[in-house]
């Protein structure tokens, strides 16, 4: 296999990567009644059972796809020779390991909600809590990998030469994600519908964009 080939063909798998796992991500977290109901996760009242487990198992299997495509990012961003391009590729893969470990928690998170009349109110809480502090708190650590990746991103397009133009740097993942999280609260009619997937709608642009410029520029 070529090497444009294989890059081409790695975007596109990161680019499934994001709609499999976004759309396993939507159906575990998304109902009419999620906005108002954040507190203690009590959204997932509302989130069919069916739905917790096809969610669970399309957020599981597309995942690792999303290692390929960083592998995708990697090589646009390598160019010729890049040494930033590796340590994006390392916290691309490091950033969904923990996301990986985050979205596997969720439907049996939501099992728990599903079942808080059967529980005991203070063991319910303290499950709760054990939660929180136990894969919840991945989130903000996954957000702070996605701001470091972002900032070499950044700095990989500026110093090196890449595959990508130079207008790429301004649409790094932490950006993308910042916009996301603004449709939320400037047209919350639609941004109900992305924010639960934010992260996938991020990666879905930044592959689009990826996949545009590598049509564009590699030769």
């Amino acid at each position: 296999m070529s090497e444009k080939k294989l890059i081409y063909i790695t975007g596109i798998l990161g680019l499934i990567a994001s709609i499999t796992v976004g759309l396993g991500e939507f159906l575990l977290h998304y109902s009419n009644q999620i906005v108002g109901n954040s507190a203690h996760y009590n959204f997932f009242k509302f989130v069919p059972r069916e739905n917790l487990i096809y969610g669970h198992f399309l957020a599981v299997l597309g995942t690792p796809l999303y290692f390929v495509g960083y592998y995708h990012i990697y090589k646009m961003l390598k160019g010729k020779e890049n040494k930033w391009a590796f340590i994006v590729f390392t916290l691309g893969v490091l950033a969904f390991t923990v996301g990986g470990f985050w979205i596997t928690s969720r439907a049996f998170l939501g099992t728990i909600v599903h079942l808080q009349d059967d529980i005991n109110s203070t063991v319910y809480r303290q499950i709760l809590g054990n939660y929180t502090l136990l894969s919840e708190s991945l989130v903000q650590i996954l957000r702070v990998i996605i701001l470091l990746l972002s900032a070499f991103f950044i700095i990989a397009i500026y110093k090196s030469p890449t595959y990508y133009n130079k207008w790429m740097a301004i649409t790094n993942p932490i950006v993308i994600l910042i916009l996301v999280f603004a449709v939320y609260f400037i047209i919350p009619s639609i941004g109900k519908y992305i924010a639960p997937i934010a992260m996938n709608v991020t990666h879905f642009i930044l592959f689009s964009l990826s996949l545009y410029q590598f049509n564009k520029n590699f030769k």
